[in-house]
């Protein structure tokens, strides 16, 4: 294949430097075909650690209950609930990128879906420790669903919004899952085909569902592509609507307000692009994937970040507003303490971080520049975690009565936990990368084969 270098200054190039087509499977194939280094090596040893440590942890609670948590009689939700609903905001950018950019054919999804699709299930499984901790006896976890049983009429109350939580967290990882699978089968195929390793090859074949690369075969395959694609468009929506509805339809003040459910679902893409854009950051340096996940690709992230957190700032802007305008003097007070009482540094780091470093990615040369850029989208989930603890805790220690009011303060099970779902995340992230394609090899190629007859175009012009 000859090898172009002409472009159009309209559309920048989706893969740089000069590759052919079998430099795109060789250049995704070949870490997988070889030893780990010693960098990850390294960091599989770190995470697997941190994971051992949280699961001795979540062992620990299960043996002696929730009261080694520090909640009291009034602050009855903290750690559990704003980590559980940071991880499910995690996971929404990878069913963003892979099925409503799908929908919308733009090109510049196909180097990062792969890595994006995986870290959705990793964040979901995360996600999913806290509240199988919080039912108390995880070994019933199974009663939340309604199959038939010899329980007579006790059933589940299908009218409680945390119960909502469970279908609606396990429908967004079937389908993800699903979706993440089926992208992969072609390039398993590709694996199946380049190994020598015979468990390898057996491997590879059972999991490529006999993938033999006829018209046919891709013509099933970008029809199921699709209606996966269009099954979990909704659910991005749905997943978050929901989990807002946890604090919507209760009576707290800072609460009950018809605003959480869009604010919950563009904070959680917030959220989410800000972690795959520190992943990718990462994985394109360590895999030597920059002709792949480009500048072009970074910069267009930022820019959706820097969308979605201007919304977030506006709404912030609007719960105030509004808490003032309707006269409640309980709203007002929940405010007022947020922003000048006991918990206002958590609230300013809030706000610094999600309102304030987001705007940063309206200069070009930050939006350019690799160290900038994976600095701020770590503040991006520093200041999307502290939203979700100020509107939890702070909500919740000052309550009607002052006699009620309380502090809360987070012991060691409660932040040895959250680390260890960090020490999970980051496991099964290396473990991915180290087997499995991190890169869709047959989108990169479509990709690249229209971007070459574009240049040609334009050279023969």
């Amino acid at each position: 294949m000859s090898r172009l270098t002409v472009s159009s200054p309209l559309r920048p190039p989706q893969v740089t430097g000069e590759k052919s087509m079998v430099d795109v499977t060789e250049d995704v194939c070949r870490p997988l075909e070889r030893k780990a280094g010693a960098g990850w090596k390294l960091l599989f040893l770190l995470s697997s650690l941190t994971l051992l440590m949280g699961a001795a942890l979540v062992g620990y609670q299960i043996k002696k209950g929730i009261g080694v948590w520090g909640l009291n009689k009034t602050i009855g939700w903290a750690f559990d609930i704003t980590n559980f609903v940071f991880w499910v905001g995690i996971g929404h950018a990878g069913t963003l990128i892979s099925a409503i950019l799908l929908l919308f054919r733009q090109k510049w999804r196909t180097s990062i879906n792969r890595a994006a699709e995986a870290m959705t299930i990793f964040a979901v499984l995360c996600a999913a420790v806290f509240p199988v901790i919080h039912m108390g006896r995880p070994w019933l976890a199974f009663w939340v669903f309604p199959y038939p049983n010899l329980r007579g009429s006790l059933w589940v109350n299908f009218r409680s919004p945390l119960l909502w939580d469970v279908f609606a967290i396990s429908t967004y990882f079937i389908v993800s899952a699903v979706f993440w699978y089926i992208g992969m089968i072609p390039d398993l195929a590709t694996l199946r085909d380049r190994t020598t390793n015979k468990v390898k090859k057996r491997l590879f074949s059972v999991f490529s569902l006999g993938w033999d690369g006829s018209s046919r075969t891709w013509a099933r395959y970008e029809t199921l592509t699709l209606i996966l694609a269009g099954l979990a468009t909704p659910l991005v929506v749905s997943v978050h609507t929901i989990v807002s509805m946890d604090f919507a339809t209760s009576v707290i003040p800072g609460w009950h307000t018809t605003i959480f459910p869009p604010y919950f679902v563009v904070g959680a893409v917030f959220s989410g692009f800000g972690m795959v854009l520190t992943l990718l950051i990462l994985t394109r340096r360590v895999m030597h994937w920059e002709n792949y996940i480009t500048m072009h690709h970074l910069e267009n992230m930022c820019k959706v970040i820097l969308a979605t957190g201007s919304i977030v700032g506006f709404a912030y802007v609007t719960e105030f507003f509004m808490a003032w305008y309707s006269g409640n003097a309980y709203e007002m007070f929940t405010f007022k303490n947020r922003a000048t009482g006991p918990y206002a540094w958590a609230y300013w780091t809030m706000m610094t971080c999600n309102l304030i470093v987001p705007q940063l990615f309206w200069f070009k040369k930050i939006r350019t520049s690799i160290v900038p850029m994976f600095i701020l989208s770590i503040l991006v989930n520093v200041g999307m975690w502290f939203e979700r603890f100020v509107i939890i805790v702070t909500s919740l220690h000052r309550d009607f009565l002052p006699s009620s009011w309380a502090m809360y303060k987070p012991t060691f099970i409660e932040v040895g936990t959250f680390l260890g779902t960090f020490g999970l995340f980051f496991t099964c992230f290396l473990l991915f990368i180290r087997f499995l394609p991190g890169i869709a090899i047959h989108e990169v190629k479509i990709v690249l084969s229209a971007q070459n007859k574009r240049e040609e175009v334009i050279r023969n012009v």
